[in-house]
């Protein structure tokens, strides 16, 4: 299982997790630079999600710093959030496919920064998809370990 990409402890684990905290990060800051995201509890929920993420992301980003630094191999499969992340980009996805494509507020409400909202989902889904990959290798050192 010492092959796996993105597994804890490596170079590629630590950019799996920057990648994660980065786009958290700028997921995080293009919809909050959106005026009104906080009327939609969606959005506001991404945020928490995004801000969770970022925190977790960046934690094990050091551990893994700190494993390649010391040398040390990290075995034990640790829990990532990517059931949290993707509930949040697949809420918010859905609030703005509903008033973008179904309702047309985007349209008549001009005050909605909608293209905001959409580069803060697609941010949110790019972080979401680096955290499926990094389940996917914790997934098999899990089963490594049995």
């Amino acid at each position: 299982m010492k092959d796996l990409i993105g597994r804890p402890g490596t170079k590629s684990g630590l950019a799996l997790r920057m990648g994660q905290s980065a786009f958290a990060a700028a997921s995080i800051g293009v919809m909050v630079s959106a005026l009104g995201f906080s009327s939609f509890t969606a959005f506001c929920y991404l945020i928490a999600s995004m801000g969770l993420q970022v925190l977790w992301s960046f934690g094990l980003a050091c551990l893994d710093m700190y494993a390649l630094r010391r040398k040390r191999d990290l075995e034990n499969p640790i829990l990532v959030t990517a059931t949290l992340s993707l509930a949040a980009a697949s809420s918010s996805a859905g609030i703005v496919v509903l008033y973008a494509k179904d309702l047309d507020v985007c349209k008549s409400h001009k005050n909605l920064p909608c293209n905001m909202f959409q580069i803060s989902i697609a941010l949110a889904f790019i972080t979401w998809a680096l955290i499926a990959m990094s389940s996917h290798v914790m997934f098999w050192i899990l089963l490594a370990s049995v």
